[in-house]
């Protein structure tokens, strides 16, 4: 048995692809395609990284749910002392359903809702751990809304402190021209102002510069500006209870991407603070795609190959599969290469294609050139989709989402049920007259 580069879950029994022990194939055929399969090993895994290399300081890993949010992966996650970091009432509402404590909760986002406030300090005995305030105008809205309650709402901000961290900038955070954040030039002046607020209790810093971040430096140099902030607050006579380093460290996609070891940043991280003096204080990270990506694979059939004129002209060769754009969206929203891997070889001669779905788009392709031995019924794994697949998936064209199967213990679980077409307009009114 090979595992396969960079997916240890991941191993080619003979011709037979298999996730934890588990012929892909054959589960294909029990529960249809498109399928996405999540090893829960794997995620467990790449949680205990962190885990392991916090040991002995004060801390918590808040899993981003944003990355997979289906709750049988938050249920698995909760039972392993992890926290959440959340982006909306709706994410909340699943992190209470999978059994999480709302207490291990912080929650992010530029636009919450006085609703989502309410939702947020009103869940479990005290309300979320800690809401990560992106503007001046949130702390005045949360503040008002805390004082309606009764309560105090503990604040952390967000500081946007203009690092680049050299990804997608689709998925870029840190820098000037985002979205999120406070300025790192306006912060002090944002914990006076949360500070003057009697319906906030300030208790951290946070920052997130980006996703799919494949190097070390842009996470020093993120914490080297938060750290100089922390003693600037400080200075003021406003206290620093914790840092949160945010998520975004990448997985390895393709062989040609190599980013760190979870132990890796974390011991780098550690020793910054210890360096600048700040070790005693409790750190927080929120890990997404690190923990999930590489735990799940998408499965789909191929449908029809059509090949093109054999001219010299430079057509394409399509091969078409039953999954689409609307199950995974990565590589037509962001160009992301994902490695597809038949579930059985065949013993033929390779050609090149161009894997696409059946959605009505010409951005709705899964891979690129190429070079695989497929017929129609073969089934093809798209690697590392555990993450951004059925959190991402629509219903464009009317296609029902994908059924989701878990690993446990060898067994395969099914978590999610394949959606069924008339449930799509269920909620839908004809007009009456």
């Amino acid at each position: 048995m090979s595992a396969l580069p960079g997916a240890p879950h991941l191993a080619r029994a003979g011709a037979d692809l298999q996730l934890d022990g588990q012929p892909l194939a054959a589960l294909a055929q029990a529960y249809g395609t498109p399928l996405f399969v999540y090893s829960q090993r794997a995620m467990l895994d790449a949680l205990a990284a962190y885990q392991r290399a916090l040991q002995g300081r004060q801390h918590l890993v808040c899993y981003a749910m944003k990355a997979n949010s289906s709750l049988a992966v938050l249920q698995s996650f909760a039972r392993a002392g992890c926290g959440f970091d959340i982006v909306s009432g709706g994410e909340l509402a699943r992190v209470l359903a999978a059994g999480g404590d709302p207490a291990k909760v912080v929650f992010s986002g530029v636009g919450k809702t006085p609703a989502e406030m309410r939702q947020a300090l009103l869940c479990g005995p005290a309300g979320v751990r800690c809401f990560n305030v992106e503007s001046t105008a949130e702390l005045d809205t949360l503040n008002a809304v805390a004082l309606s309650l009764g309560r105090r709402a503990p604040v952390s901000l967000r500081v946007n402190p203009d690092v680049d961290a050299g990804t997608h900038p689709y998925i870029s955070t840190g820098l000037k021209g985002n979205k999120f954040g406070i300025a790192h030039a306006q912060a002090v002046g944002a914990y006076r102002h949360a500070a003057s607020l009697p319906g906030l209790q300030v208790v951290g810093i946070d920052c997130h510069i980006g996703s799919q971040i494949t190097q070390i430096a842009p996470y020093l140099d993120a914490l080297d500006r938060l750290l100089d902030l922390v003693e600037q607050v400080e200075a003021a006579g406003i206290p620093i209870h914790h840092v949160d380093v945010g998520g975004g460290l990448g997985v390895s996609y393709s062989s040609d991407e190599a980013p760190p070891q979870a132990d890796r940043l974390v011991a780098a991280l550690l020793q910054r603070l210890d360096a600048r003096g700040h070790g005693q204080r409790e750190l927080l990270f929120e890990p997404g795609r690190s923990l999930v990506a590489n735990a799940g694979v998408l499965l789909t059939e191929v449908l029809v190959l059509k090949p093109g004129a054999d001219d010299g002209s430079g057509g394409k060769n399509f091969c078409i599969v039953d999954a689409a754009m609307n199950d995974l969206v990565r590589p037509a929203m962001y160009e992301a290469w994902m490695q597809i891997e038949p579930c059985r070889l065949r013993d033929a001669a390779p050609s090149t294609w161009d894997v696409v779905g059946p959605v009505c788009e010409s951005g709705d392709w899964l891979g690129r050139d190429r070079a695989l031995a497929v017929q129609p019924g073969d089934v093809l794994a798209i690697l590392s989709a555990g993450a951004y697949g059925m959190t991402m998936a629509s219903n464009y064209n009317t296609r029902p989402r994908a059924a989701e199967v878990m690993l446990v213990d060898g067994q395969a679980c099914l978590i999610r049920e394949r959606e069924a077409v008339a449930s799509l307009f269920a909620a839908e009114r004809l007009i009456e007259r």
